[in-house]
């Protein structure tokens, strides 16, 4: 009997330890978006995408309120990013998905399909692969 309790423990248990984490480029909220570009690329406003935080003044702590981090590529047309953004929760992206200019395109990860995204983004930018985007949030 014993035996059998603990062949059964080490069924029931292997699975949990056998667990990978979750790759970096997968975690927290992910949309992928093209969106304009903002700013006049000067230190004081930096040229980013649209929804994109600017950049933490030296000696201000880093908040998980809002979006927390991005990359970006630049599209041929030099006017449009194509955009990775990461949030803490997906309310951070409230404004995000209820824009309805035009050349807002916005893909949520894990829910729409991401070659529909590359379409988009290709469409914009030739040659462009998804790779070229994918921030690591620690």
């Amino acid at each position: 009997m014993r035996n059998t309790a603990f062949a059964l423990l080490v069924c029931l248990a292997s699975p949990a330890v056998a667990q990978q984490r979750v790759d970096p480029r997968n975690s927290y909220e992910r949309v992928l978006a093209v969106i304009p570009l903002i700013g006049t690329g000067t230190t004081a406003d930096p040229m980013r995408p649209d929804y994109a935080p600017m950049p933490l003044q030296p000696g201000t702590a880093a908040s998980r309120d809002g979006i927390i981090a991005f990359s970006y590529v630049i599209s041929d047309d030099g006017t449009l990013a194509l955009a990775e953004l990461v949030a803490v929760n997906r309310s951070a992206f409230k404004a995000l998905l209820a824009d309805t200019r035009p050349q807002v395109k916005v893909f949520l990860k894990g829910r729409d399909n991401p070659d529909d995204a590359l379409a988009e983004f290709q469409k914009h930018k030739k040659g462009f692969t998804l790779s070229q985007l994918g921030v690591i949030v620690p």
